[in-house]
């Protein structure tokens, strides 16, 4: 299935669909999610018809589904530019000990 080319209210229902197949393998009813979840029943049969809901409504269905997991795709990781990269490398690259600061650490020893 090619997700792209559904329609919004086909997924409304594809995901309404997942909530309702999850919530039966939990053994679960309407009752018992919608109010571990916080919300009411009503809402949650609109979430499983398909219909509109709050995107908060999913985030605490999913929450007590345990597949919040499915949520990552939307993590922002920081990328660094390979430029970037190297400039960092060279910032922690070791530097040279110059004499004058080896002098200033190691006065002369008088024999």
């Amino acid at each position: 299935m090619n997700i792209s080319q559904l329609s919004d209210s086909a997924i409304l229902h594809l995901i309404g669909g997942f909530v309702k197949k999850k919530r039966m393998g939990l053994n679960k009813t309407q009752d018992a999610l919608a109010y571990e979840a916080g919300i009411s029943r009503s809402t949650l049969s609109l979430l499983e018809r398909g219909e509109k809901v709050n995107l908060i409504t999913l985030i605490q269905v999913l929450r007590v589904l345990g597949e919040l997991g499915i949520l990552e795709v939307f993590e922002v990781r920081q990328q660094i530019s390979p430029i970037e990269y190297i400039k960092l490398q060279k910032k922690h690259e070791r530097q040279r000990v110059r004499n004058s600061d080896m002098a200033a650490e190691n006065p002369p020893s008088e024999w």
